[in-house]
Protein backbone atom coordinates (compact mmCIF):
# COMPACT_ATOMS: atom_id res chain seq x y z
CA UNK A 1 0.00 0.00 0.00
CA UNK A 2 1.13 3.26 -1.01
CA UNK A 3 0.43 6.53 0.81
CA UNK A 4 1.89 10.53 -0.04
CA UNK A 5 1.42 13.18 2.29
CA UNK A 6 3.28 16.68 2.03
CA UNK A 7 5.48 18.43 4.20
CA UNK A 8 8.21 21.20 2.92
CA UNK A 9 11.82 21.45 3.24
CA UNK A 10 13.63 24.78 4.26
CA UNK A 11 16.42 26.60 2.43
CA UNK A 12 17.66 29.43 4.11
CA UNK A 13 14.43 31.14 4.73
CA UNK A 14 12.95 29.91 1.39
CA UNK A 15 11.18 26.22 1.72
CA UNK A 16 10.32 23.97 -1.62
CA UNK A 17 7.27 21.61 -1.49
CA UNK A 18 8.43 17.71 0.07
CA UNK A 19 6.27 15.00 -0.47
CA UNK A 20 6.13 12.51 1.91
CA UNK A 21 5.74 8.88 -0.07
CA UNK A 22 4.79 5.93 2.34
CA UNK A 23 5.73 2.29 0.96
CA UNK A 24 4.70 -1.09 2.77
CA UNK A 25 5.70 -3.90 1.46
CA UNK A 26 6.09 -8.13 2.31
CA UNK A 27 9.34 -8.44 4.10
CA UNK A 28 11.48 -8.85 7.41
CA UNK A 29 10.27 -5.41 9.35
CA UNK A 30 12.48 -2.91 8.88
CA UNK A 31 11.99 1.01 8.44
CA UNK A 32 13.98 3.08 6.05
CA UNK A 33 14.02 6.64 4.86
CA UNK A 34 15.50 7.53 2.03
CA UNK A 35 15.85 11.17 -0.03
CA UNK A 36 18.79 12.64 1.69
CA UNK A 37 17.51 12.68 4.84
CA UNK A 38 20.39 13.93 7.89
CA UNK A 39 21.06 12.62 11.00
CA UNK A 40 17.20 14.38 12.86
CA UNK A 41 15.56 12.75 10.02
CA UNK A 42 17.16 9.33 10.03
CA UNK A 43 16.60 9.58 13.81
CA UNK A 44 12.89 10.28 13.37
CA UNK A 45 12.36 6.23 12.91
CA UNK A 46 12.53 5.75 16.10
CA UNK A 47 10.23 8.61 17.52
CA UNK A 48 7.69 7.71 14.46
CA UNK A 49 7.40 4.44 15.74
CA UNK A 50 6.71 5.55 19.52
CA UNK A 51 4.54 7.56 18.94
CA UNK A 52 2.52 5.58 17.09
CA UNK A 53 2.76 2.85 19.35
CA UNK A 54 2.06 4.65 22.60
CA UNK A 55 -0.64 6.58 20.60
CA UNK A 56 -2.95 3.92 20.69
CA UNK A 57 -2.05 2.74 17.26
CA UNK A 58 -0.78 -0.39 15.65
CA UNK A 59 2.75 0.07 13.66
CA UNK A 60 3.01 -2.10 10.83
CA UNK A 61 5.35 -5.25 10.81
CA UNK A 62 5.99 -4.52 7.42
CA UNK A 63 8.99 -3.66 5.41
CA UNK A 64 8.41 0.48 5.13
CA UNK A 65 10.10 2.61 2.87
CA UNK A 66 9.45 6.19 3.29
CA UNK A 67 10.50 8.38 0.28
CA UNK A 68 11.25 12.04 0.59
CA UNK A 69 10.30 13.97 -2.65
CA UNK A 70 12.45 15.70 -4.55
CA UNK A 71 15.47 12.96 -3.80
CA UNK A 72 18.40 15.25 -4.78
CA UNK A 73 17.94 17.89 -2.18
CA UNK A 74 19.21 17.49 1.10
CA UNK A 75 16.12 17.38 4.03
CA UNK A 76 16.85 18.72 7.73
CA UNK A 77 14.86 19.53 10.52
CA UNK A 78 12.60 17.24 12.97
CA UNK A 79 9.45 18.33 11.77
CA UNK A 80 8.88 15.37 9.04
CA UNK A 81 8.05 13.01 12.51
CA UNK A 82 4.34 14.08 11.76
CA UNK A 83 3.79 13.49 7.69
CA UNK A 84 5.73 10.22 8.53
CA UNK A 85 3.88 8.84 11.24
CA UNK A 86 0.51 9.85 9.23
CA UNK A 87 1.72 8.62 6.32
CA UNK A 88 2.44 4.98 7.89
CA UNK A 89 -1.51 5.22 9.29
CA UNK A 90 -2.61 6.15 5.96
CA UNK A 91 -0.43 3.37 4.35
CA UNK A 92 -1.86 0.39 6.96
CA UNK A 93 -5.60 2.06 6.49
CA UNK A 94 -5.75 3.11 10.01
CA UNK A 95 -6.72 6.23 8.69
CA UNK A 96 -8.43 5.93 5.33
CA UNK A 97 -9.59 9.78 4.63
CA UNK A 98 -7.85 10.60 1.28
CA UNK A 99 -7.89 14.54 2.84
CA UNK A 100 -4.56 14.05 3.68
CA UNK A 101 -3.25 15.02 0.26
CA UNK A 102 -5.21 18.24 0.42
CA UNK A 103 -3.07 19.49 3.88
CA UNK A 104 0.44 19.76 4.94
CA UNK A 105 1.81 18.77 7.92
CA UNK A 106 4.70 19.85 9.93
CA UNK A 107 5.58 18.89 13.65
CA UNK A 108 8.10 16.77 15.54
CA UNK A 109 6.63 14.32 17.76
CA UNK A 110 7.35 13.20 21.57
CA UNK A 111 7.16 9.50 22.48
CA UNK A 112 4.04 9.60 23.98
CA UNK A 113 2.97 11.14 20.69
CA UNK A 114 2.65 14.41 21.42
CA UNK A 115 3.19 17.36 19.28
CA UNK A 116 6.42 19.63 19.79
CA UNK A 117 7.09 22.64 19.17
CA UNK A 118 9.47 23.24 15.66
CA UNK A 119 12.17 25.65 14.86
CA UNK A 120 11.35 27.74 11.15
CA UNK A 121 7.80 27.19 11.42
CA UNK A 122 6.49 30.91 9.74
CA UNK A 123 9.01 30.37 6.75
CA UNK A 124 7.57 27.10 6.26
CA UNK A 125 4.34 28.27 6.18
CA UNK A 126 4.60 30.95 3.86
CA UNK A 127 6.59 28.79 1.38
CA UNK A 128 3.57 25.93 1.81
CA UNK A 129 1.21 29.16 1.01
CA UNK A 130 3.06 30.27 -2.14
CA UNK A 131 3.29 26.49 -3.36
CA UNK A 132 -0.27 26.36 -3.42
CA UNK A 133 -1.43 24.46 0.12
CA UNK A 134 -4.24 26.24 1.38
CA UNK A 135 -4.50 23.67 4.81
CA UNK A 136 -1.55 23.23 7.19
CA UNK A 137 -1.98 21.14 10.34
CA UNK A 138 1.05 21.91 13.38
CA UNK A 139 2.16 21.96 16.64
CA UNK A 140 -0.18 23.40 18.94
CA UNK A 141 2.78 26.06 20.61
CA UNK A 142 3.27 27.01 16.78
CA UNK A 143 0.25 28.32 15.98
CA UNK A 144 0.13 32.41 16.56
CA UNK A 145 3.30 31.93 14.96
CA UNK A 146 1.80 30.70 11.43
CA UNK A 147 -1.45 32.11 11.62
CA UNK A 148 0.24 35.47 11.26
CA UNK A 149 0.02 34.29 7.13
CA UNK A 150 -2.82 35.51 5.20
CA UNK A 151 -5.02 33.02 2.52
CA UNK A 152 -4.04 30.17 4.51
CA UNK A 153 -5.81 27.90 7.04
CA UNK A 154 -3.82 26.79 10.17
CA UNK A 155 -4.71 23.69 12.49
CA UNK A 156 -2.98 23.13 15.35
CA UNK A 157 -3.02 20.10 17.41
CA UNK A 158 -1.27 18.86 20.39
CA UNK A 159 -0.96 14.87 20.08
CA UNK A 160 -1.21 12.45 17.00
CA UNK A 161 -4.38 10.67 18.38
CA UNK A 162 -6.13 13.92 17.74
CA UNK A 163 -5.25 14.29 14.29
CA UNK A 164 -6.26 10.68 13.65
CA UNK A 165 -9.75 11.20 15.31
CA UNK A 166 -9.83 14.23 13.11
CA UNK A 167 -9.54 12.88 9.97
CA UNK A 168 -11.77 9.88 10.86
CA UNK A 169 -14.57 12.61 11.55
CA UNK A 170 -14.57 11.91 15.25
CA UNK A 171 -13.25 15.18 16.02
CA UNK A 172 -14.51 18.50 14.73
CA UNK A 173 -11.85 21.25 14.32
CA UNK A 174 -12.11 24.95 12.97
CA UNK A 175 -9.25 26.97 11.57
CA UNK A 176 -7.40 28.78 14.16
CA UNK A 177 -7.43 32.73 14.05
CA UNK A 178 -4.78 34.80 15.24
CA UNK A 179 -5.51 38.37 16.84
CA UNK A 180 -3.96 40.48 14.11
CA UNK A 181 -5.20 43.94 15.67
CA UNK A 182 -2.25 43.74 18.51
CA UNK A 183 -0.23 43.38 15.03
CA UNK A 184 1.28 46.71 15.23
CA UNK A 185 5.08 47.63 15.64
CA UNK A 186 5.84 48.48 19.51
CA UNK A 187 7.51 51.63 20.27
CA UNK A 188 7.61 51.49 24.01
CA UNK A 189 11.32 51.51 25.61
CA UNK A 190 12.56 52.01 28.97
CA UNK A 191 15.56 54.53 27.72
CA UNK A 192 15.31 57.74 26.38
CA UNK A 193 16.89 60.01 24.98
CA UNK A 194 15.65 62.83 27.68
CA UNK A 195 17.42 60.99 30.19
CA UNK A 196 20.45 62.09 28.46
CA UNK A 197 22.04 65.41 29.89
CA UNK A 198 24.28 67.26 26.78
CA UNK A 199 25.48 65.40 24.14
CA UNK A 200 23.66 67.38 21.81
CA UNK A 201 25.80 66.90 18.69
CA UNK A 202 25.89 63.02 19.53
CA UNK A 203 22.30 63.19 19.79
CA UNK A 204 22.14 64.70 16.53
CA UNK A 205 24.38 62.23 14.41
CA UNK A 206 22.41 59.81 15.61
CA UNK A 207 19.18 61.46 14.54
CA UNK A 208 21.11 61.50 10.97
CA UNK A 209 21.74 57.78 11.27
CA UNK A 210 18.45 57.20 11.93
CA UNK A 211 16.75 58.89 9.16
CA UNK A 212 19.16 58.01 6.74
CA UNK A 213 20.02 54.31 7.45
CA UNK A 214 23.75 55.25 8.06
CA UNK A 215 26.39 53.17 10.23
CA UNK A 216 27.88 55.23 12.78
CA UNK A 217 31.08 54.70 15.23
CA UNK A 218 31.55 56.57 18.96
CA UNK A 219 35.41 57.29 19.63
CA UNK A 220 35.93 58.65 23.04
CA UNK A 221 37.35 57.81 26.43
CA UNK A 222 35.72 55.56 29.04
CA UNK A 223 32.25 56.87 30.93
CA UNK A 224 31.53 59.34 28.67
CA UNK A 225 28.43 57.96 27.85
CA UNK A 226 28.86 55.84 24.19
CA UNK A 227 26.26 52.50 25.37
CA UNK A 228 24.14 54.28 27.19
CA UNK A 229 23.61 56.72 23.98
CA UNK A 230 24.08 53.26 21.70
CA UNK A 231 21.18 51.66 23.48
CA UNK A 232 18.57 54.53 23.06
CA UNK A 233 19.27 54.88 19.27
CA UNK A 234 15.99 52.27 19.21
CA UNK A 235 14.01 54.53 20.72
CA UNK A 236 14.12 56.99 17.58
CA UNK A 237 13.61 54.91 15.10
CA UNK A 238 10.61 54.43 12.83
CA UNK A 239 8.49 51.67 13.67
CA UNK A 240 8.57 48.21 11.35
CA UNK A 241 6.01 47.51 8.82
CA UNK A 242 4.23 44.53 9.12
CA UNK A 243 5.78 43.34 5.72
CA UNK A 244 9.36 44.05 7.59
CA UNK A 245 8.18 42.34 11.22
CA UNK A 246 7.38 39.27 8.99
CA UNK A 247 10.68 39.33 7.23
CA UNK A 248 12.56 39.57 10.84
CA UNK A 249 10.26 37.10 12.36
CA UNK A 250 11.16 34.48 10.07
CA UNK A 251 15.15 34.78 10.42
CA UNK A 252 14.62 34.24 14.40
CA UNK A 253 11.99 31.59 13.56
CA UNK A 254 14.72 30.07 11.52
CA UNK A 255 17.48 30.33 13.79
CA UNK A 256 14.97 29.22 17.01
CA UNK A 257 15.31 32.58 18.67
CA UNK A 258 10.92 32.64 19.13
CA UNK A 259 9.61 32.13 22.38
CA UNK A 260 6.38 30.21 22.83
CA UNK A 261 4.38 33.10 23.97
CA UNK A 262 5.98 35.62 21.06
CA UNK A 263 4.39 35.18 17.34
CA UNK A 264 5.58 38.33 16.01
CA UNK A 265 8.97 40.53 16.59
CA UNK A 266 7.32 43.74 16.51
CA UNK A 267 10.42 45.73 17.98
CA UNK A 268 13.01 46.55 16.16
CA UNK A 269 16.24 44.29 16.66
CA UNK A 270 18.81 45.25 18.64
CA UNK A 271 22.23 42.82 19.02
CA UNK A 272 25.06 43.58 21.06
CA UNK A 273 27.16 40.39 20.51
CA UNK A 274 30.41 40.27 22.76
CA UNK A 275 34.01 41.03 21.72
CA UNK A 276 34.69 36.92 22.34
CA UNK A 277 32.05 35.98 19.41
CA UNK A 278 33.54 33.73 17.00
CA UNK A 279 32.91 34.41 13.02
CA UNK A 280 30.22 31.36 12.24
CA UNK A 281 28.14 33.57 15.48
CA UNK A 282 28.60 37.04 13.71
CA UNK A 283 27.98 36.40 10.06
CA UNK A 284 26.32 33.01 10.34
CA UNK A 285 26.88 29.60 9.21
CA UNK A 286 27.22 25.60 11.09
CA UNK A 287 27.12 22.52 9.99
CA UNK A 288 23.46 23.39 9.49
CA UNK A 289 23.57 27.01 8.14
CA UNK A 290 21.78 29.52 10.72
CA UNK A 291 21.51 33.23 10.56
CA UNK A 292 24.54 34.97 12.83
CA UNK A 293 24.21 38.37 14.69
CA UNK A 294 24.55 40.37 11.36
CA UNK A 295 20.56 38.60 10.20
CA UNK A 296 18.97 38.70 13.41
CA UNK A 297 19.64 42.55 13.39
CA UNK A 298 17.81 42.83 10.35
CA UNK A 299 15.78 46.39 9.95
CA UNK A 300 17.40 46.87 13.00
CA UNK A 301 20.59 47.55 15.11
CA UNK A 302 23.49 45.93 15.27
CA UNK A 303 25.91 47.35 18.60
CA UNK A 304 29.85 46.78 18.61
CA UNK A 305 30.69 47.74 21.88
CA UNK A 306 34.60 48.13 22.28
CA UNK A 307 35.40 47.27 18.42
CA UNK A 308 39.07 46.93 18.92
CA UNK A 309 38.46 44.34 21.19
CA UNK A 310 36.66 42.13 18.54
CA UNK A 311 39.18 39.90 16.50
CA UNK A 312 40.58 41.60 13.28
CA UNK A 313 39.92 38.62 11.27
CA UNK A 314 36.26 38.39 12.55
CA UNK A 315 36.06 42.55 12.09
CA UNK A 316 36.93 42.52 8.61
CA UNK A 317 34.27 39.89 7.71
CA UNK A 318 31.51 42.83 8.57
CA UNK A 319 32.57 44.14 5.46
CA UNK A 320 30.65 41.89 2.78
CA UNK A 321 27.47 42.22 4.86
CA UNK A 322 27.56 46.09 5.13
CA UNK A 323 28.20 46.49 1.18
CA UNK A 324 25.97 44.26 0.45
CA UNK A 325 23.22 43.96 3.01
CA UNK A 326 23.23 40.18 2.95
CA UNK A 327 25.01 37.07 3.74
CA UNK A 328 25.85 34.17 1.25
CA UNK A 329 26.87 31.13 3.39
CA UNK A 330 28.06 28.40 0.75
CA UNK A 331 28.49 24.34 1.69
CA UNK A 332 29.34 21.72 -0.40
CA UNK A 333 25.51 20.46 -0.66
CA UNK A 334 23.93 24.24 -0.79
CA UNK A 335 24.29 27.96 -1.04
CA UNK A 336 22.13 30.06 1.57
CA UNK A 337 21.83 33.85 1.44
CA UNK A 338 20.28 35.56 4.75
CA UNK A 339 19.15 39.13 4.73
CA UNK A 340 21.27 41.43 6.59
CA UNK A 341 19.80 45.33 6.53
CA UNK A 342 21.13 46.88 9.74
CA UNK A 343 22.71 50.19 11.09
CA UNK A 344 26.36 49.42 12.32
CA UNK A 345 26.65 51.38 15.53
CA UNK A 346 30.16 50.81 16.94
CA UNK A 347 32.26 52.52 19.92
CA UNK A 348 35.50 51.84 21.13
CA UNK A 349 38.23 54.12 23.54
CA UNK A 350 40.69 55.92 21.27
CA UNK A 351 43.79 53.92 23.12
CA UNK A 352 44.09 51.30 25.33
CA UNK A 353 44.28 53.47 28.58
CA UNK A 354 41.06 55.51 26.91
CA UNK A 355 42.17 58.88 27.65
CA UNK A 356 44.17 59.74 24.29
CA UNK A 357 43.11 63.08 23.28
CA UNK A 358 41.36 63.78 27.18
CA UNK A 359 42.23 67.08 28.38
CA UNK A 360 40.90 65.79 32.09
CA UNK A 361 43.36 62.71 31.97
CA UNK A 362 46.72 62.07 30.77
CA UNK A 363 47.27 59.36 28.63
CA UNK A 364 49.85 56.97 29.33
CA UNK A 365 49.98 54.82 26.19
CA UNK A 366 53.10 55.04 23.84
CA UNK A 367 52.56 56.04 19.76
CA UNK A 368 53.27 52.63 19.04
CA UNK A 369 51.01 51.07 21.67
CA UNK A 370 47.95 53.87 20.55
CA UNK A 371 48.77 52.74 16.86
CA UNK A 372 48.66 49.36 17.17
CA UNK A 373 45.18 49.40 19.22
CA UNK A 374 43.93 51.35 16.15
CA UNK A 375 44.98 49.51 13.52
CA UNK A 376 42.56 46.33 14.55
CA UNK A 377 40.29 48.74 12.76
CA UNK A 378 41.06 48.55 8.73
CA UNK A 379 40.70 51.67 6.58
CA UNK A 380 38.50 49.81 4.60
CA UNK A 381 36.10 48.79 7.19
CA UNK A 382 36.26 52.16 8.71
CA UNK A 383 35.69 53.48 5.04
CA UNK A 384 32.42 51.71 5.49
CA UNK A 385 31.35 53.67 8.07
CA UNK A 386 29.41 57.01 7.32
CA UNK A 387 29.77 58.84 10.72
CA UNK A 388 32.61 59.08 12.88
CA UNK A 389 31.80 60.78 16.44
CA UNK A 390 34.10 62.09 18.76
CA UNK A 391 32.21 61.92 22.46
CA UNK A 392 33.89 63.92 25.23
CA UNK A 393 32.99 63.26 29.00
CA UNK A 394 30.07 65.18 30.61
CA UNK A 395 31.00 68.59 32.46
CA UNK A 396 29.61 69.22 35.90
CA UNK A 397 27.59 72.23 34.58
CA UNK A 398 25.63 70.33 32.29
CA UNK A 399 25.01 67.42 34.43
CA UNK A 400 23.83 70.24 37.04
CA UNK A 401 21.45 72.02 34.26
CA UNK A 402 17.99 71.57 34.42
CA UNK A 403 17.30 72.72 30.77
CA UNK A 404 15.01 69.63 29.17
CA UNK A 405 15.98 68.11 26.27
CA UNK A 406 14.91 66.36 23.33
CA UNK A 407 12.84 63.30 24.02
CA UNK A 408 13.11 60.21 21.76
CA UNK A 409 9.55 60.89 20.62
CA UNK A 410 9.96 63.61 19.38
CA UNK A 411 13.25 62.64 17.56
CA UNK A 412 11.26 60.21 16.23
CA UNK A 413 8.60 62.28 14.73
CA UNK A 414 11.52 64.32 12.73
CA UNK A 415 13.30 60.97 11.56
CA UNK A 416 9.66 59.54 10.81
CA UNK A 417 9.46 62.62 8.42
CA UNK A 418 12.64 61.92 6.55
CA UNK A 419 11.71 58.48 6.37
CA UNK A 420 8.70 59.50 4.17
CA UNK A 421 10.55 61.91 1.89
CA UNK A 422 12.97 59.21 1.36
CA UNK A 423 10.41 56.53 0.47
CA UNK A 424 8.29 58.79 -1.80
CA UNK A 425 11.34 59.61 -3.53
CA UNK A 426 12.68 56.07 -4.10
CA UNK A 427 9.40 54.59 -4.63
CA UNK A 428 10.39 53.08 -8.12
CA UNK A 429 14.00 52.16 -6.99
CA UNK A 430 12.54 49.55 -4.25
CA UNK A 431 15.15 50.99 -1.77
CA UNK A 432 14.27 52.93 1.55
CA UNK A 433 16.76 55.25 2.66
CA UNK A 434 19.31 57.35 1.96
CA UNK A 435 22.21 55.07 2.65
CA UNK A 436 21.25 52.92 0.10
CA UNK A 437 21.95 55.13 -3.13
CA UNK A 438 24.01 53.81 -5.52
CA UNK A 439 26.37 56.08 -7.64
CA UNK A 440 23.88 56.48 -10.16
CA UNK A 441 21.09 57.25 -7.73
CA UNK A 442 23.65 59.95 -6.24
CA UNK A 443 24.16 61.51 -9.45
CA UNK A 444 20.36 61.61 -10.18
CA UNK A 445 19.03 62.94 -6.78
CA UNK A 446 22.21 64.72 -5.10
CA UNK A 447 22.63 66.97 -7.45
CA UNK A 448 25.18 69.68 -6.25
CA UNK A 449 25.42 73.30 -7.25
CA UNK A 450 28.55 75.17 -8.02
CA UNK A 451 29.56 76.03 -4.19
CA UNK A 452 28.82 72.43 -3.07
CA UNK A 453 31.13 71.19 -5.48
CA UNK A 454 34.05 73.31 -4.93
CA UNK A 455 33.24 72.69 -1.29
CA UNK A 456 33.68 68.70 -1.66
CA UNK A 457 36.41 69.25 -3.99
CA UNK A 458 38.38 71.13 -1.66
CA UNK A 459 37.56 67.88 1.26
CA UNK A 460 38.61 65.42 -0.87
CA UNK A 461 42.19 66.74 -1.48
CA UNK A 462 42.39 68.21 2.49
CA UNK A 463 41.39 64.80 3.68
CA UNK A 464 42.39 62.30 1.10
CA UNK A 465 38.82 60.82 0.77
CA UNK A 466 38.48 58.01 -0.71
CA UNK A 467 35.68 57.90 -3.64
CA UNK A 468 33.87 55.51 -1.56
CA UNK A 469 34.16 58.42 1.65
CA UNK A 470 33.01 60.64 -0.97
CA UNK A 471 30.02 59.20 -2.47
CA UNK A 472 29.11 58.89 1.61
CA UNK A 473 29.27 62.05 2.78
CA UNK A 474 26.97 63.06 -0.46
CA UNK A 475 24.23 60.46 0.93
CA UNK A 476 24.92 62.17 4.45
CA UNK A 477 24.23 65.65 2.99
CA UNK A 478 20.68 64.40 1.23
CA UNK A 479 19.53 62.96 4.76
CA UNK A 480 20.87 66.35 6.76
CA UNK A 481 18.69 68.26 3.92
CA UNK A 482 15.87 65.42 4.10
CA UNK A 483 15.62 66.61 7.86
CA UNK A 484 15.40 69.98 7.17
CA UNK A 485 12.75 69.02 4.53
CA UNK A 486 15.04 70.97 2.09
CA UNK A 487 14.85 69.49 -1.69
CA UNK A 488 18.23 70.81 -2.64
CA UNK A 489 21.61 69.89 -0.94
CA UNK A 490 23.35 73.08 -0.09
CA UNK A 491 26.81 73.89 1.62
CA UNK A 492 25.33 73.64 4.64
CA UNK A 493 24.67 70.15 4.57
CA UNK A 494 27.65 69.31 3.01
CA UNK A 495 30.16 71.25 5.62
CA UNK A 496 28.03 69.48 8.56
CA UNK A 497 28.44 65.52 6.85
CA UNK A 498 32.34 66.86 6.25
CA UNK A 499 32.16 66.92 10.16
CA UNK A 500 31.66 63.52 10.51
CA UNK A 501 34.22 61.57 8.39
CA UNK A 502 37.61 63.52 9.78
CA UNK A 503 38.12 61.55 12.47
CA UNK A 504 40.03 58.89 10.81
CA UNK A 505 42.31 61.32 9.98
CA UNK A 506 42.72 62.11 13.47
CA UNK A 507 42.89 59.19 15.02
CA UNK A 508 44.43 57.03 12.09
CA UNK A 509 47.15 58.88 11.08
CA UNK A 510 48.87 58.83 14.68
Amino acid sequence: MLSRVYSCVLKGLDGNLTAVEVDLSNGLPALAIVGLPDVAVKESKERVRAAIKNSGFDFPMKRITINLAPANMKKEGTHFDLPMSLGILQASKQIESRDLETFAFIGELSLNGNINRVTGALPLVIALRNQGIKKIILPKSNADEAAMIKDIEVYPFENLRDIVKYFRGELAVQPYIADRISNKSTGCYEEDFQDVVGQEMVKRAFQIAAAGGHNIIMIGPPGSGKTMLARRFPTILPSMTYEEMLEVTKIYSVAGELSDNESLVKARPFRSPHHTISSTALVGGGRVPKPGEVSLAHYGVLFLDELPEFQKNILEMLRQPIEDEAVTISRVNTTLTYPSKFILVASMNPCPCGHYGDSSHECTCTPWQIKKYLSKISGPLLDRIDMHIEIFPIKYEELATEKQTKSSAEIRKDVEKAREIQLHRYKKHHILFNSQLNGQLIKKYCKLGAPEKLLMEEAFHKLKLSARAYNRIIKLSRTIADLEESCEISAIHIAEAIQYRNLDKKFWDV
